[in-house]
């Protein structure tokens, strides 16, 4: 247990803003979003931010260097601080997060995303070039599976989980993704997915991908991906030049959709945009992350200065909420308590 920080004081929750009075404690809200700000690279001056159902916002600040991911798990957040090499654990209670959390070091790996299976959470790293798994019960951290590259996005699905690698040791683009068999913890498959994976998700049979590569001058392209479980073949749809920060595939209805022009847009069977079901109107240089939750589009936004925003759009392309949060953000994860 010598990697875990356990702090003296507990269940004692910050609220740095709310849109009502900024000590207001919220009226037993049902259900947060959480929204993970990144803060500045080399600072610790990232946060996660709550938003109620009520739309009050609160937040805790300064926890590490880059809040890179979050993941609800029964009645906790897990949050990875990638360059503080650390994975937070909070309790999550109808007043918001329990202070201080317990903090795990990941030993210097620079931890990106994370999946949770029972309770085991998984997480990609790039300093250390694998998977590693968070044991629930004691919190020990262990190797499951190294890679000849940065894995960045990861999936779980029917005991296996599916690892995209973003680059390769040398920066640049990695093609590939790997499914691991948790029966056994090895690899057993390697797929060919486009380069740049930034977002992996399953449909069906299917695995789409949303990639974002740059070639010798790094000038930056985006396409999608769609791998087809079934026969092991690749389809890729090159968009050409431009850059989608925070580039995602999502699935709204039992349709895939891509973040693309300051919005999401629905795909065709070819991986064409349908331009006519785009959701949002954002400037697209700021759409830095988007999420679907509760049929709502979440959309972080930010110019990289001033400007650090989540907004809320519903099904109708409707902005619904506009709310100022900490300095890019850039993942959500949402909980709701249970009856």
């Amino acid at each position: 247990m010598s990697n875990i920080k356990l702090y003296i004081i507990a269940f004692f929750l910050i609220f740095s803003c709310s849109n009502n009075n900024d000590n207001e404690i919220f009226n037993q809200p049902k259900s947060f979003t959480f929204v993970a700000c990144e803060g500045n690279f080399g600072a610790s001056n990232g946060s996660v931010y709550m938003i109620n159902e009520l739309g009050e916002v609160s937040s805790i600040n300064e926890i590490g260097d880059v809040v890179q991911s979050l993941e609800v798990h029964n009645n906790k957040l897990f949050v990875i601080v990638n360059n503080s090499h650390k994975i937070i654990a909070y309790d999550i209670t109808e007043n918001g997060l329990s202070l201080p959390g317990i903090e795990v070091s990941t030993e210097g790996s620079s931890p990106r995303e994370m999946v949770i299976v029972n309770n085991n959470l998984y997480f990609t790293n790039w300093n250390s070039n694998d998977v590693k798994v968070l044991n629930l019960f004691n919190y020990t951290v262990s190797e499951l599976v190294s890679f000849e590259g940065k894995p960045e996005s990861i999936i779980y699905d029917n005991e296996n989980l599916f690892v995209g690698i973003q680059l390769n040791n040398d920066y640049s683009d990695s093609n590939k993704m790997f499914k691991i068999n948790l029966s056994n913890n090895e690899v057993e498959e390697e797929y060919e997915i486009g380069y740049g994976p930034t977002s992996i998700l399953k449909s069906s049979t299917d695995i789409f991908v949303a990639n974002t590569y740059y070639d010798q001058n790094f000038n930056a392209f985006f396409s999608t991906s769609r791998l087809d479980l079934m026969t092991g073949e690749t389809t890729i749809n090159n968009y050409g030049e431009g850059v989608v920060c925070g580039g995602s595939v999502l699935k709204l209805n039992n349709d895939i959709y891509r973040s693309y022009d300051g919005g999401i847009v629905m795909l065709d069977n070819e991986l064409n945009f349908i331009n006519d079901t785009k959701i949002g109107n954002e400037e697209p240089s700021q759409v830095y992350s988007s999420e679907i939750i509760n049929d709502k589009v979440y959309f972080g936004i930010t110019n990289f200065t001033d400007i650090n925003l989540v907004k809320i759009y519903n099904l109708d392309n409707e902005l619904e909420s506009t709310i100022e949060v900490g300095l890019f953000p850039g993942d959500f994860a949402y909980w709701e308590e249970q009856q």
